[in-house]
Formats: structure tokens, sequence, C-alpha cells
């Protein structure tokens, strides 16, 4: 593990750079359809997650143990809250047979938990690693202002990864903002990466039932 606080700090600018890049080159310029858009994404995205975890050392298995019951609870309940946004957005045609069992996994589970992984573990882990070595996690004030900091460093590699895509400009950005906020805050709150990674993964699935040509959560979207 590396014991430079600060060179955490240039993973999470990294990964919103990455992030842009990804969104921004696959999305926005050569227009790939959402189904290929997702295999640049995942494997970039995968990469850079495994170099970080190898770099730090972090037992991530040991994270999901770690209260895990308090991850699934959280997983629920905001699984409930977005899951009723997905429900409140107009419905449009969705895929039926093997190619609906196909998007289950494709755009619901492997999707949703890059995006988890990338958009809110990955902010409060590399933050934590952070801040950790600078000793500002020993004190309960020390840990919340640190959870804050997480917090902002979610929200900057979201709306940096989101910016790229050609729908979210200007107040677009609001709703995936928030909406990943969420789920980091759940991460934090338990403690445990599955509230934010299988209530990302149910947002996900919801919105391939609802329609993914519809359902803001599941870019990218382009014009007809």
């Amino acid at each position: 593990m590396n014991t430079v606080w600060y060179t955490y700090l240039g993973w999470i600018a990294a990964a919103g750079l990455l992030g842009f890049a990804i969104s921004f080159i696959f999305a926005g310029l050569l227009h790939f359809p959402r189904r290929v858009f997702l295999i640049p994404y995942i494997i970039l995205s995968g990469l850079f997650l495994y170099a970080f975890i190898q770099w730090t050392g972090i037992p991530f298995r040991g994270l999901i143990q770690h209260n895990w019951i308090w991850g699934l609870i959280g997983a629920a309940l905001l699984a409930l809250f977005l899951i009723k946004n997905i429900l409140a957005q107009p419905v449009s045609q969705r895929a039926k047979g093997g190619s609906l069992v196909f998007d289950i996994l494709w755009l619901g589970i492997v999707y949703g938990l890059v995006d988890a992984l990338l958009l809110s573990v990955f902010p409060v882990l590399a933050t934590w690693q952070a801040f950790s070595l600078s000793g500002l996690t020993v004190t309960l004030a020390g840990k919340i202002l640190v959870g804050l900091i997480a917090v902002l460093a979610s929200f900057l590699v979201t709306a940096a990864y989101h910016v790229g895509y050609p729908e979210y400009k200007g107040k677009g950005l609001v709703g995936p903002v928030i909406g990943n906020t969420t789920m980091t805050l759940g991460f934090l709150l338990t403690t445990n990466p599955l509230a934010a990674m299988l209530s990302h993964i149910a947002m996900h699935i919801a919105g391939v039932f609802h329609g993914p040509a519809s359902v803001i959560q599941l870019p990218p979207h382009y014009p007809s």
C-alpha cells in the first residue's frame, strides 16, 4: 500500500477523467449502441478498478463481509426509492425472450455493478484510504468530515462521467448526481459496499423492464 496520502486523490482525478473519456468518445463522438458501448466501458473501468485494488491491497472480500446485513438492508431501502423513480418515467419497449435475459444480465447486473463500483464504491475507498493515512479518521468529527469529502469525490466522478454523454447537459446532470450520491451515502452509512452495489443493480434491472429507450439511468440515448 502506498503511504503518500495525496496519491489517492490522484486516483480519484484519474477516475473522473477515465469516465469522461469513455462516455465522450464512445457515446458522444462514436455513438455506439448501448449494448456495444458497454464493452469498452466495462473493460476499461474494470481494468482501472482492478489496478486500484492491486495497488492498495484493500481486502475487498473482507469489506463485503463487514456489516453485510446492514449492507443488505441499505440496498433494499435504496432500491425501493430508485425503482419508484424508474416507474415514474415514461414506458418504452423492452426486449423479449432470450434477448430480455441478456439485457437483464448485461444492462442490469453487469452495467449496474460497474457503475456502482466506479461511481460510488471506488471514490469512498480512495478518499478513506487517503485521509486514514493522514490520521484524520481517528476521531468521530474527522470521520464525518472524511465522509463528506468522500461524497464530494463521488459527486465529481459521477458528474465527470455523465457530462461526456450527449444527453446530460446542464440541468440534465442533476438526476444522475443525486441518485448516485444517495447510493454513496448508503455505502457510508452502512459501511458496506453492498448497499451501493445491489441497489444500483436493482435500479438497472428495473430500467430494463421499464424500457431502456426511455429510462435515463440507462445511457446512452441518441435522438431518433
